[in-house]
């Protein structure tokens, strides 16, 4: 839930924003120019403190991030800034990654003032990297909560409330990949088939022909080959287990219970047992 002081905020300061950031593109500002805007939309957009919570003090070696978030002694975001006249490219991106991933920063953002984008490293083996949001500042509503939750990612407020952290997670969840494993897994295609033999009144397909239909001719190979479908297929199987698991080993308890010989009634029964009203 965002709070209504932050609301507010992106009320007051969006257009007036969305004026400074096109009069500075018309004029096509260097890059430095192009920071101080940034530096007082940090302040004013998004809820920082300009003295306390925005620092240059990475900017010390040759491959820099022109700023940094910094609160309460914690590193919360490297910035890497662009001159708005610039279209923002991959080799921008690799550095940000590449200068975060260097310093153990997780959450990068790549800006040139009008286009925000806002990533979160995997620190891996090669070290790779999510697209958490991304918006074009031109183009938002205030009053849009959709926007404003795009918003609200990058907001000192929203380090509270773990609001990235959640919009993270949302992006992991929701995307082809794992929609693409859903609809491939075992239980899924059990409701394909349950549905197709309804209605073909009764003919009833196998499994594997509906997942070899469904990866060669419904889904696109990008979505089921790879090495992010791989990991998307292994995270639904890990949650289809251990959802299995459970009632599985509930089950399986009570009836090796049940049929020990000479086993103690079950809690329930010496509860009901001893509840019993005498005639």
């Amino acid at each position: 839930m965002i709070p209504r002081r932050v609301s507010d905020r992106f009320a007051r300061t969006v257009g007036k924003y969305q004026q400074i950031l096109k009069s500075a593109r018309d004029r096509d500002v260097n890059e430095s120019n192009t920071v101080f805007i940034i530096r007082d939309m940090l302040a004013e957009v998004f809820g920082y403190d300009e003295h306390l919570d925005i620092t240059s003090e990475f900017a010390v070696k040759r491959t820099h991030s022109d700023l940094a978030i910094k609160v309460d002694n914690t590193m919360e975001y490297l910035l890497e800034a662009k001159a708005i006249g610039l279209t923002l490219k991959e080799n921008h991106l690799r550095q940000a990654v590449e200068y975060g991933a260097n310093n153990g920063v997780p959450w990068v953002i790549l800006t040139n003032g009008m286009v925000w984008q806002v990533y979160r490293i995997r620190f891996e083996q090669p070290i790779n990297y999510d697209l958490v949001c991304s918006f074009d500042f031109s183009e938002l509503d205030p009053k849009n909560m959709e926007h404003q939750e795009r918003l609200f990612v990058i907001c000192k407020e929203g380090l509270v409330k773990d609001a990235r952290e959640e919009y993270h997670e949302r992006v992991l969840t929701l995307n082809r990949f794992i929609l693409g494993s859903l609809i491939l897994s075992d239980e899924v295609v059990a409701i394909i088939r349950r549905e197709l033999r309804k209605l073909s009144n009764g003919i009833l397909v196998e499994p594997e022909d509906i997942s070899r239909v469904l990866s060669n001719e419904v889904l696109k190979r990008d979505v089921v080959e790879g090495e992010e479908a791989a990991k998307a297929q292994a995270r639904v199987k890990r949650f289809y287990c251990k959802s299995a698991r459970k009632p599985r080993q509930k089950s399986t308890t009570e009836t090796c219970q049940e049929a020990k010989p000479g086993a103690p009634p079950s809690q329930d029964k010496q509860s009901s047992e001893g509840t019993t009203k005498p005639q």
